[in-house]
């Protein structure tokens, strides 16, 4: 469900700033009237109400039919210069856990492969296998390393896109820092920003 203007808000924040290329609201759940957010990166555009800039979209190759087309249209842009970005104050809400809809445990195991078919490099999945395990519900972590590691050993096929594939590849230690410092730097300057 999409808060009212949804559309109006983000289109605004696309003449705001040149450079953007796909954007979203943030992702809420309802829980009994209360909204709680989902927390993910801020530059990462999320759920059905994602946004394309026209160029963007175009110079992308459009939404692509393929798994995880989301995350393949965010690097395609992220690779061609676009910004991308979650505006948390414009509301969408979800009536369930992203990756719930057939449950958690196949969710997570879709999950697994998907970043097994992205061409995600081991470090990276067990990473994620790692950071699943030690929240709730722990079995995600499980079902996660399941759908990677069993679509490793049956060697599946995998994404032909070489960009998407080197992306991944690419993804390692520095680029975990990388992302962990960007963060640490965006979160403290979102504090100094309501203390003022």
């Amino acid at each position: 469900m999409l808060e009212k203007n949804y559309f109006g808000k983000l289109l605004a924040e696309f003449k705001k700033d040149s450079s953007l290329g796909i954007v979203s609201g943030g992702i809420y759940y309802d829980n009994d009237g209360k909204l709680s957010l989902e927390v993910t990166a801020k530059d990462l555009p999320r759920g059905t109400g994602r946004i394309w800039k026209k160029e963007c979209f175009l110079e992308t190759g459009g939404y692509q039919v393929e798994p995880s087309p989301d995350s393949i249209s965010n690097i395609k842009a992220l690779l061609r210069g676009w910004r991308l970005m979650q505006y948390t104050e414009v509301v969408q809400i979800q009536k369930r856990k992203t990756s719930a809809a057939n449950g958690l445990w196949n969710g997570y195991l879709k999950n697994g492969w998907m970043a097994y078919y992205l061409g995600k490099n081991y470090f990276m999945a067990l990473l994620n296998v790692f950071y699943l395990s030690v929240k709730s519900p722990y079995y995600t972590g499980i079902a996660y390393c399941w759908g990677y590691f069993g679509s490793a050993i049956r060697r599946e096929k995998k994404i032909q896109d070489p960009e998407v594939r080197a992306y991944y590849r690419d993804q390692g230690f520095s680029g975990l820092l990388s992302r962990i410092s960007k963060n640490f730097v965006n979160n403290s300057r979102n504090v100094q920003e309501r203390e003022q």
